[in-house]
């Protein structure tokens, strides 16, 4: 089985040195053994558990959370359940952000039909509304 330097799982894993090191301190990469000469080499499989990484993190999975997710890969008493308890509870999470962030476009929507675009910044409706003492 072919062993990895550092740099070549950073390199095949697309990520950077520092962010293989911050892997491994945080447990979502195993520790690799050392060469005698102190380098550490990385197994392929660690190419493949980066990319899983990445991809939970652009599901919105947090390192937490994905270092939970792997925990269960391993773990023989884990169901396809417990996996789906977590997509679950993420998808709420997006569900709640996107409520918020539908408010916040709204709230600034109508904020903008109040300003006209003219006169000065200091008299401009939107920055009115974002004083503290307009708010009270």
């Amino acid at each position: 089985m072919e062993q990895l330097t550092i740099g070549a799982l950073a390199r095949q894993g697309g990520v950077n040195l520092e962010t293989v090191r911050y892997y491994e301190r945080q447990g979502l990469l195993p520790r690799p053994p050392r060469t005698p000469s102190g380098y550490r080499v990385f197994p392929q499989e660690a190419v493949r558990r980066i990319h899983f990484i990445k991809r939970a993190q652009q599901l919105g999975f947090s390192l937490k959370e994905i270092k939970e997710l792997l925990g269960l890969r391993v773990n023989p008493r884990s169901t396809c359940a417990d996996v789906r308890k977590r997509a679950e509870g993420k998808i709420a999470g997006i569900d709640e952000k996107l409520r918020s962030l539908t408010a916040m476009k709204k709230a600034l929507e109508k904020l903008v039909v109040a300003c006209f675009g003219r006169g000065p910044a200091g008299e401009c409706p939107i920055l009115e509304a974002l004083d503290p003492k307009e708010l009270q």
